[in-house]
């Protein structure tokens, strides 16, 4: 029974409630609009003076700045003029001093060192100059022994010649008879007839010869001096083996009177070794064909 009447009691309490809210005159309403545009214009007002007192502040701040700066840019101007004018210039002038003076010691030492090396290499042209000459006066007297050599040899074979061509009856008949048997034996070896005395090649095979390395030894025993032509418009040409040469290329002016001071092996029978220029050749006097060659044999 209670519990029914409080329940009836409580909702009457609300429905009450709600029609006294109804109830509100509209006249409370329009008094709260107004209250709220007041407000909003108070806003307003206090928001702008703000950003105007910024801006005053903000502009206060800069003038003070900008007053600061120039100050300490003037003090710092004055700073360096200052030091610009007393230390500075000071500094400067020993610095070029000091440069000044280290030029000129590196110009002393650089004339000293180019001095130096001028004495030495005039002293090096000078000790080339003096060996220079001293090699040009031995090859010209090289030279003018070697042209008083082939002098005296030249005049030795036109005595020979002339003395040659004073052949008794004798003398000539003997010639005969040995060109006779040099122009029979030139026949006899062009129609394949063997000879007994063929000249053995495999001297080349016996150390006792061997001429290079003694050569190399003995290099002035093979300057002999220059070689004279019998025939002024002939110059070299490299014979070979076989070739047959003119009488008077292996006439006895030309002979190696001793083969073994050069280190060759005699020559036996009808061979002479012989001066080429500067070959040797072992020519057949009886034929004269060539029938051993060594080239660059002299100097």
């Amino acid at each position: 029974m209670h519990v029914k009447e409080m329940l009836r009691s409580g909702g009457m309490t609300a429905l009450a409630a709600a029609m006294a809210i109804t109830a509100l005159p509209a006249e409370a309403l329009a008094n709260s609009d107004n209250k709220r545009n007041w407000n909003n214009d108070n806003r307003s007002a206090r928001v702008e003076r703000r950003g105007d007192n910024r801006a005053a502040r903000i502009d206060n701040r800069s003038e003070r700045r900008a007053e600061r700066v120039e100050r300490r840019a003037d003090i710092r101007a004055q700073q360096v003029q200052n030091r610009t004018n007393n230390s500075d210039s000071r500094r400067v002038e020993r610095m070029g001093d000091r440069r000044a003076a280290q030029i000129e010691r590196n110009s002393e030492r650089r004339a000293a060192q180019i001095e130096r090396r001028g004495d030495i290499r005039a002293a090096q042209v000078n000790a080339r100059s003096e060996r220079q000459a001293d090699r040009i006066e031995r090859r010209d007297t090289r030279t003018a022994n070697r042209d008083r050599m082939a002098e005296q040899n030249r005049n030795r074979s036109y005595a020979d010649r002339d003395r040659n061509r004073t052949y008794t009856d004798r003398n000539r008949n003997r010639d005969d008879r040995r060109y006779d048997r040099r122009d029979a034996y030139r026949d006899g070896y062009r129609n394949g007839r063997d000879d007994s005395r063929k000249w053995d090649r495999r001297w080349r095979d016996n150390n006792r010869y061997n001429w290079y390395n003694y050569r190399n030894k003995h290099r002035n025993a093979y300057r002999i001096g220059r070689y004279y032509s019998p025939y002024s418009h002939w110059s070299y040409r490299r014979l070979t083996v076989g070739f047959f040469l003119d009488s008077l290329f292996y006439s006895n002016r030309y002979w190696i009177s001793d083969p073994y001071n050069y280190r060759l092996p005699s020559a036996y029978g009808p061979y002479r070794w012989v001066r080429y220029y500067d070959d040797v050749l072992l020519v057949n006097i009886y034929s004269g064909e060539v029938v051993d060659v060594i080239y660059d044999f002299f100097w």
